[in-house]
């Protein structure tokens, strides 16, 4: 069955389930379900939108979350295993713990708009010991502003949102494909600095 005519039998739970799954990891299309779900609310009565983009806040809140626990409890052990394989030096992993420290509640927020760190963002900030409570936060804006503006934008337009989507979507992609060129060279550029400032803010987090 397709994801259209399960929107059409489950609604919002399909909506909750799905944006649950992918925040929690699993490469499920959660954008695009929610979109479904919006549109189908414009096209029938006894579907409120409002029920749609709650799942979505809701979904993404549940899986993100426990995404996050899994990456706290078992992130770190996996990338001590697979640091290798990964291409990961132990530098790298302490810049990785330093740049979620510093910037995590932003990396999970913006996170949300994007589909592969939508599905790892909460991973990863497990794994690289960002404070709960600013996750929990950050996370939470991004949900809320993530399916409201889908949500709700895809109500508005109802029907003809496929096609503006599609453009959408090539778009970002070519915009998100051109800022992570820039940030993996601005990143091997500046990778000693950043090392010497992860070392530092490790050196004051022990003396803390």
């Amino acid at each position: 069955m397709s994801i259209a005519g399960l929107l059409a039998e489950y609604g919002p739970w399909l909506v909750f389930a799905v944006v649950a799954l992918e925040s929690a990891g699993i490469p499920l299309p959660g954008e695009t379900t929610l979109i479904g779900g919006a549109v189908l609310a414009a096209t029938r009565h006894d579907i409120s939108i409002f029920s749609v983009v709650f799942a979505a806040v809701a979904g993404a809140i549940t899986g993100d979350n426990l995404g996050y626990w899994a990456g706290r409890y078992f992130g770190p052990r996996f990338v001590r295993r697979y640091t290798h394989r990964l291409h990961l030096t132990e530098d790298r992993v302490s810049i990785a713990r330093y740049l979620f420290r510093r910037y995590g509640g932003w990396l999970v927020f913006f996170g949300r708009f994007v589909a592969l760190l939508r599905a790892f963002a909460a991973i990863l900030a497990g794994a690289n010991g960002m404070a709960w409570n600013q996750f929990l936060l950050f996370n939470s804006l991004g949900a809320i502003c993530w399916a409201s503006l889908f949500g709700f934008g895809a109500y508005g337009l109802g029907a003809g949102v496929n096609k503006l989507a599609g453009g959408f979507a090539i778009a970002f992609l070519a915009i998100a494909a051109v800022v992570l060129f820039f940030l993996m060279r601005a990143f091997h550029r500046y990778e000693r600095q950043l090392m010497k400032l992860a070392r530092e803010d490790e050196q004051r987090t022990r003396r803390g």
